[in-house]
C-alpha cells in the first residue's frame, strides 16, 4: 500500500485540462502534464483495503495497489515492470480508458477514489522519458507463423504476446497506417498519434511484421492466409455502424461519425482528403445524434473545425449527477459524465428521438424533426413536444452493430452469434479450425482496455493450441 494515512491526509487530484480558448486552436492533448511529486502524493492515497476491488473493475486485472505503492515511493522502474506485466499499452489506457478501476475503488465508497488512471499514465510516461522501454525480442523462435488481422488494440496486444512466445507474427491492416481505432477512430486531442507510432516502432524492432493496405477478403484472399499460416487471429473490430432509418436519411450532409472522425484524423496526420468526399463542420449548423464517447469525439472535432453551432442529442434520459442507486459500488456507475468536449461549447440534450429529416431542392439536409420521448424501452413520444432544428451537417454516432460481414467473414465462413459477432468457444477459436477471434469482433463494441484484455487472452489460447503448452499470462 501507499502511505497508511495517505487517504486521510491528501485529497484526490488528477490532470488538469488546458484552457478551452487555447486547446480549441490545435489538435494536441487536452491535458497538461502531471508533476511526478503530485503522482507520488496520489499514490499515497491507495489504502490497505484488504480486497482490492480495483482489480475486479479492471478488465486487464492490473495489479493496481502494487504500482500505486511503487509510484508513491518513487520506484518507477519497478512500477512499470508491474504495470507492463498485465497491460501491453498503458500509454493508451492511461489516456483514453474511462477507468472502471476507479469506479470500483474501495476509497470511492465515501471519498473521491484514488487517481489510478493518472498514476498509470505517469508511470509509463516516466518509463519512456527515462528510456526504459526497449524492444524485447524472443530468445528463440518456434517456427510457427501467425496472421493477425486488424491492428487495433486487440490485434496489437495479441501480436506482441504471440511474438514474445517466439512465433513469427504478421499483422494485416487494411488502412494505410497501423493502429485501427487508435489511429483513425480516436481524435488526436484525446490520443496523439506519436504514441501509436512509438509503440509500433518498438514492436517492429521486436520482429513483428506489419502489412498495411492489406485488406483481407478484398485484395488478399483469406484462403491464401489459411494455407500460409499456422493460425489466424481475427481482430478487425466492430465496424458496422448503427443506422437511423427514418425518412430523409438519404439526404446529403448526413454521415456516420466514423466517416467524419477518420477524415479529420487523416488530415492531422498529413493525408490529403479527397475534396469531393470531404466532410467539414466549418461554418455549419451541426447536429450530433448519440451521447456516448463517439458523439463526444465528434463534438470536440466540430468545435475545432469552427462550426457555426452544434447540438448533441441522446435518446436516453439524462443520467443523475451522482451515482444511481441502480448501479451501487463497485459497479460501473450510471451517472452524468462531462468530457472535455462538453466544456468547449454546444447544446447537450437528452430524451430526444429523430422522426425525420427535411432537405432542400438540391437534396441537402436543412432541418431535423424530433420529439421528446419517455424512458426506455418504449421511448414513447411526449405529446406536443415535437420540434425542428436547422441543420447543415448531421453526424450519426449511435454505436455499432458488429463486424462487417462482407469479404473476410464470408470467405472464411465463420459462425456468428445471435448478436452478429463472431462466435468462438472458450479457447477463442471460431467454427473454422485454426482461426481465432478477439476484441470487438468477438464481444461487440467495447472499450480499448477490453480489447487489449481480449487480445492477450486470445494470444494465450493460440499459443496453447499450437504448442500444447503456454507460458503466456
Amino acid at each position: 500500500m501507499g502511505k497508511p494515512t495517505g487517504f486521510l491526509e491528501f485529497k484526490r487530484e488528477t490532470l488538469s485540462r488546458r484552457p478551452v480558448i487555447e486547446r480549441l486552436k490545435d489538435w494536441k492533448d487536452v491535458y497538461q502534464e502531471f508533476p511526478d511529486q503530485k503522482v507520488r502524493t496520489q499514490g499515497a492515497r491507495c489504502m490497505d483495503c484488504g480486497i482490492p476491488f480495483c482489480h475486479q473493475g479492471c478488465p486487464l486485472n492490473n495489479v493496481i495497489p502494487h504500482w500505486n505503492d511503487l509510484a508513491y515511493r518513487g520506484r518507477w522502474k519497478e512500477a512499470i515492470r508491474i504495470l507492463h506485466s498485465t497491460n501491453n499499452f498503458p500509454e493508451f489506457t492511461g489516456r483514453i480508458c474511462p477507468a472502471p478501476c476507479e469506479a470500483a475503488c474501495v476509497l470511492g465508497i465515501n471519498e473521491p477514489p484514488v487517481a489510478i488512471k493518472a498514476i498509470e499514465r505517469s508511470i509509463i510516461d516516466v518509463a519512456f522519458r527515462e528510456g526504459w522501454i526497449r524492444p524485447e525480442r524472443p530468445a528463440a523462435r518456434t517456427g510457427k507463423t501467425i496472421a493477425v488481422i486488424g491492428s487495433g488494440p486487440a490485434g496489437l496486444a495479441a501480436a506482441q504476446q504471440l511474438n514474445r512466445a517466439g512465433h513469427h507474427v504478421t499483422v494485416y491492416e487494411k488502412s494505410d497506417r497501423v493502429g485501427g481505432l487508435l489511429r483513425y477512430g480516436i481524435p488526436d486531442f484525446k490520443l496523439e498519434k506519436y504514441l501509436v507510432d512509438r509503440r509500433v516502432e518498438i514492436m517492429q524492432a521486436e520482429g513483428i511484421v506489419f502489412a498495411t493496405k492489406a485488406h483481407v477478403g478484398v485484395n488478399i484472399a483469406s484462403d491464401e492466409l489459411q494455407r500460409s499460416y499456422s493460425a489466424i487471429l481475427l481482430c478487425g473490430g466492430s465496424e458496422a455502424p448503427r443506422d437511423l432509418k427514418v425518412p430523409g436519411r438519404e439526404l446529403k450532409g448526413i454521415h456516420f461519425a466514423m466517416e467524419f472522425l477518420t477524415q479529420q484524423n487523416k488530415r492531422v496526420g498529413g493525408t490529403i482528403v479527397d475534396a469531393e468526399k470531404e466532410i467539414l463542420a466549418t461554418g455549419k449548423r451541426v447536429i450530433i445524434l448519440g451521447g456516448g464517447d463517439t458523439g463526444a469525439d465528434c463534438l470536440g472535432t466540430v468545435h475545432r473545425q469552427k462550426a457555426a453551432s452544434v447540438s448533441q442529442f441522446e435518446i436516453m434520459p439524462k443520467p443523475p449527477i451522482d451515482r444511481s442507486p441502480s448501479t451501487p459500488w463497485p459497479l460501473w456507475p450510471l451517472q452524468l459524465r462531462t468530457e472535455s468536449a462538453h466544456e468547449e461549447g454546444g447544446i447537450r440534450d437528452w430524451a430526444i428521438a429523430t422522426t425525420h429529416f427535411e432537405g432542400d431542392a438540391q437534396g441537402n439536409i436543412k432541418k431535423l424533426h424530433a420529439v421528446r420521448v419517455g424512458p426506455a424501452p418504449e421511448f414513447k413520444p411526449v405529446p406536443g413536444s415535437e420540434f425542428t432544428l436547422d441543420a447543415d451537417l448531421v453526424l450519426i454516432a449511435m454505436g455499432f452493430t458488429g463486424p462487417t460481414r462482407n469479404g473476410l467473414l464470408d470467405e472464411l465462413g465463420v459462425a456468428l452469434d445471435s448478436r452478429g459477432n463472431i462466435s468462438t468457444d472458450e479457447h477463442y477459436m471460431t467454427s473454422v479450425p485454426n482461426v481465432f477471434a478477439a476484441g470487438d469482433m468477438r464481444r461487440g463494441q467495447s472499450l480499448v482496455v477490453w480489447a487489449i484484455a481480449e487480445g492477450r487472452k486470445a494470444a494465450r489460447c493460440v499459443d496453447l493450441h499450437l504448442m500444447g503448452f503456454t507460458n503466456l499470462p
